[in-house]
């Protein structure tokens, strides 16, 4: 199956999604061996199309790109907003002359980068459109946890918080879940929504949420931005009744919980700043595995929709040699 785009997991196969985790592997042991950059999309180009603020997912794609020796272009769109068909038509015209090689996009609108990428020969990567997909992040996450967990069949993973404006929540869960990952959701009631796969357990108790027996606790940030009404009574009340507390972290040292978060940390509501510092915190791991995620997607896609057929030679030799010599 070829494969110009990543818009979304849904449509990812279990293999293709193995495939990924294996070559995030092999380019992470790339840079943590002092291999800083490889040619393997020399004379390519990426374009940042980012139509929202963003740390983490913007400096990963920008490092991976540069990493494989890729030309990078930030595009200036912080002051711009894409609201009517046609100013999104003169942006793709404008990327088409661009004639760049892959098109990196978040956009607070979902549906945004499926758009371009049906305008456009470049390879579009969605980095997260509205309430939507996050497909990237959802990688990390899988690979973050295959890393303490080689083979995380059965194991259970509790995702606490904001659910229903989280494109986090919804990619991760459908891709853990085709990992054979049980999963379940924890939050107020405003914050889960009401219908959600059968599959997937709803709780909005924090214990009976604890006696589920979780093995990773996921917690997310509660997005203010994209809540129009108060969801909940205040931010004090919301980190009693369903942060990570003082007492509650030291529950979880005792059961050997690992615990992860998406980023940006609202210390003091999702979690306290002990968490930070808890040994089982796998929060700075995905920050690191973001960068060999991104790696593995950009590596993988074609361009114009030529289908790789095989592995990267670069991943390839890291996988069978101890040291790779570069050209």
């Amino acid at each position: 199956m070829a494969r110009k785009d990543l818009l979304d997991i849904a449509s990812l196969h279990r293999e293709e999604i193995e495939f990924l985790l294996d070559q995030s592997t092999s380019f992470k042991k790339l840079f943590t061996h002092s291999v800083k950059k490889i040619p393997a999309l020399e004379g390519k180009s990426v374009l940042m199309l980012f139509y929202e603020a963003s740390t983490r997912t913007h400096s990963s794609f920008e490092v991976a790109a540069k990493r494989l020796s890729a030309e990078v272009t930030n595009f200036d769109v912080a002051h711009s907003s894409i609201t009517k068909g046609e100013s999104v038509r003169e942006t793709i015209e404008t990327l088409q002359a661009m004639r760049t090689d892959y098109i990196v996009v978040r956009h607070s609108h979902p549906g945004l980068p499926g758009m371009i990428a049906r305008q456009t020969t470049a390879s579009v990567i969605n980095a997260g459109d509205g309430a939507h997909e996050h497909p990237t992040q959802a990688l990390l996450d899988a690979f973050t946890i295959r890393e303490k967990f080689p083979d995380p069949r059965g194991k259970k993973v509790l995702i606490i918080g904001d659910i229903l404006h989280s494109r986090v929540a919804r990619s991760t869960s459908t891709l853990l879940q085709k990992l054979g990952v049980e999963v379940a959701y924890l939050g107020p009631g405003s914050l889960v929504p009401k219908y959600v796969p059968d599959s997937i357990r709803r709780f909005t108790d924090y214990e009976a949420a604890m006696a589920w027996a979780p093995d990773v606790v996921y917690l997310l940030r509660v997005q203010m931005e994209r809540q129009d009404v108060q969801f909940f009574p205040s931010v004090r009340e919301y980190h009693r009744v369903y942060g990570i507390t003082t007492a509650r972290l030291a529950e979880i040292r005792d059961r050997g919980l690992y615990i992860m978060h998406p980023g940006p940390v609202n210390r003091g509501v999702e979690l306290c700043d002990a968490v930070m510092d808890y040994e089982r915190s796998l929060i700075t791991n995905q920050v690191e595995n973001g960068i060999s995620i991104r790696m593995a997607v950009l590596d993988w896609l074609t361009p114009g929709g030529e289908f790789p057929k095989q592995e990267s030679t670069y991943a390839a030799q890291q996988r069978t040699n101890s040291t790779v010599v570069m050209p």
